[in-house]
């Protein structure tokens, strides 16, 4: 169990970090022209390869510091608020809290998702010097499998780790679909992060182009079920995840390209990471309008789309500004199949 003295800095941390969420909400219900979140990859590689997974390899270098820091700062000139540090593994990045405290640096809510694999009490300590906000680590079973070596056998020590040296908030998230052998096994890993005192999640694992993949019966009875267990959480369940279970589409404005970004590890902005290629420009000449022109731009895959992040950070503009563009994913679909009819 952490000291008083533990107990009372956490609770300290998580009211100011409570104020710049509300503030970072406030902002984006107020103004349309700047980024929510962005999701940016210092590190393609990882350091395992779970079976469903396609954001890895087993090769790539890390992204140099210098270039990472001025990814950052061209995030923070126009206006992300929420950047989220993912990979592969971005913990195998050497440089990693620099790369954080360059989002703190910027007065950003810095996210990490990890496997948690290299976490140590003195690991975990770093990234409360540099500043960290927010980390997820997805528990895929209970036991390890041929799907997945994510499980709460090798990760329950790092949960233990976290508890007591962690100041920042830890969201355990775990799934259902996709090959999961035991969809019980989603309710064992949230009861125990919430015994430990951590929000959880569960997400519905999605096919290799970010797509609906419904759950079974059972699943679905784990699904609801899970619901029950907590509402602590930065990534609260929503009515899409109901349509995603039952297989049905869902009527949402896609903000990904304008209020979403994924920057992948060769710098160039995504609609998000099973999109890749979509509008496919360099950060670095990423304009304001730009963002303008992508909030507007309706994007086909929309309806069948399991992208959590995408989906949340869209919520706050459900009410407004229809889209009226073509996005540049649907004319490059439509581009291909003119070059098929031709053929």
């Amino acid at each position: 169990m952490p000291s008083l003295a533990t107990r009372l800095r956490r609770k300290l941390k998580a009211g100011h970090r409570r104020l710049r969420e509300l503030k970072m909400i406030a902002h984006g219900l107020t103004s349309t022209d700047h980024i929510v979140q962005a999701h940016i990859i210092p590190m393609r590689r990882c350091n395992l390869s779970c079976t469903y997974c396609n954001e890895y390899d087993d090769v790539s270098k890390p992204v140099p510091l210098d270039v990472m820091l001025g990814r950052i700062d061209h995030l923070a000139k126009l206006g992300a608020t929420l950047i989220m540090i993912s990979g592969g593994e971005p913990l195998l990045h050497p440089e990693l809290e620099e790369i954080i405290a360059r989002i703190h640096h910027h007065g950003r809510i810095a996210g990490m998702i990890t496997n948690g694999y290299l976490l140590m009490p003195d690991r975990i300590q770093r990234l409360n010097d540099a500043g960290l906000d927010h980390l997820q680590i997805s528990i895929d079973n209970v036991m390890p499998d041929d799907v997945s070596k994510k499980s709460l056998k090798v990760l329950d020590k790092k949960l233990q780790m976290l508890a007591e040296h962690a100041d920042f908030h830890v969201n355990i998230n775990s799934v259902l679909g996709g090959g999961v052998s035991n969809p019980n096994d989603a309710l064992t890993v949230g009861r125990r992060a919430l015994e430990l005192g951590f929000s959880c999640t569960v997400g519905i694992i999605h096919d290799g182009h970010g797509q609906l993949r419904p759950l079974g019966t059972r699943e679905l009875e784990v699904f609801n079920e899970f619901k029950s267990l907590s509402k602590r959480s930065f990534a609260h369940f929503s009515g899409f995840q109901e349509r995603i279970a039952r297989g049905q589409e869902s009527e949402w404005r896609c903000r990904a390209g304008a209020r979403y970004l994924y920057v992948c590890e060769d710098g160039l902005v995504h609609y998000c990471s099973q999109q890749r290629g979509y509008p496919g420009t360099p950060l670095l000449d990423y304009t304001t309008d730009d963002v303008k022109r992508e909030y507007l731009s309706k994007k086909d895959c929309a309806p069948m789309c399991t992208i959590s992040c995408v989906h949340m950070t869209s919520l706050m503009d459900f009410w407004r500004s229809p889209q009226t563009l073509e996005s540049g994913l649907n004319n490059r679909k439509a581009q291909a199949q003119e070059l098929v009819n031709i053929r």
